[in-house]
């Protein structure tokens, strides 16, 4: 009687603990969606639908005008080119200046290794508001205020990403090297040809991190930058909030507009991400 009746018993809970699991993911999908979808809708609205109580969660009639007119109500693709200007020559020299970074530290020796890196994770405790006022005068000691030099070059290194990159160069063989060297292989053609193809997942996740966070940068480029042909996509965002209130739905019809390059580039490098972060830290 029992060893009948324990597939059947097996069988419900499993059921029971699968319509659990996908019950939660389903939650969790929609409060992970909802102020996206909040977003859309909104920038469909007019501005009393947006602000109404109780909410409208279906804009009637639907306002497509919203779309032209948030682009036209600042120099938005002026906007957009910098964006894409600086998040685009940020990630290609973060990538570059990470993998010859994180390859030292993770297969080289050489004197005060361990000191340095160890100094290099310790700056990652340091808030990054506490860096402004020096970085601001470096800058314009420098004579790069109010331009491009300033918002590039200081985030074509991140800590953070050379201590993801080392994670993954830790876990090829020194074997590899030892054959290609052997076969008189230099270190920078071993890197680029051998090293850099097994740790490509961790470089997209470094390059996709980069291209988030340069895409979105606001306050660095608010104080670097007082000239409007070198404002980016989220400062241009401010011209919505005005004195007399926000306008609603032109601003999500921007932030919807804003937010498509970011999500383009995630559905195209999800794969890469994805293992990328599954395999940080093993060996």
């Amino acid at each position: 009687m029992v060893s009948g009746r324990s597939p059947m018993v097996y069988r419900v809970r499993r059921f029971l603990w699968l319509s659990f699991v996908y019950l939660a993911l389903l939650f969790t999908v929609v409060v992970m969606a909802m102020p996206f979808f909040w977003m859309v809708t909104t920038s469909l609205k007019d501005i009393y639908q947006a602000l109404r109580i109780p909410p409208v969660w279906i804009p009637n009639p639907v306002h497509w005008e919203n779309y032209p007119s948030a682009w036209n109500a600042a120099p938005f693709g002026r906007y957009f080119f910098n964006s894409f200007l600086i998040a685009i020559t940020t990630t290609i020299g973060e990538v570059i200046t990470t993998i010859f970074a994180a390859y030292t530290f993770a297969k080289m020796n050489f004197f005060g290794k361990s000191v340095l890196f160890n100094l290099l994770l310790g700056t990652l405790m340091i808030p990054g508001q506490m860096l402004l006022v020096p970085s601001f005068v470096l800058i314009n000691r420098l004579g790069w205020y109010n331009t491009y030099w300033a918002l590039i070059i200081p985030w074509t290194v991140s800590v953070f990403g050379i201590f993801l990159l080392r994670q993954f160069f830790r876990t090829i063989p020194d074997e590899f090297w030892d054959s290609a060297r052997l076969d008189g292989c230099s270190r920078v053609r071993y890197i680029l040809q051998i090293a850099v193809p097994q740790v490509r997942p961790g470089i997209a996740t470094v390059a996709l991190f980069k291209f988030v966070g340069s895409w979105n940068a606001f306050l660095w480029v608010i104080i670097m930058t007082d000239k409007v042909h070198l404002r980016t996509v989220p400062v241009g965002l401010r011209y919505f909030m005005m004195d007399i209130g926000t306008d609603y739905p032109r601003l999500m019809a921007a932030a919807t507009m804003a937010i498509v390059p970011v999500l383009i580039l995630f559905l195209v490098a999800q794969k890469q991400f994805i293992q990328g972060v599954a395999r940080t830290g093993l060996r």
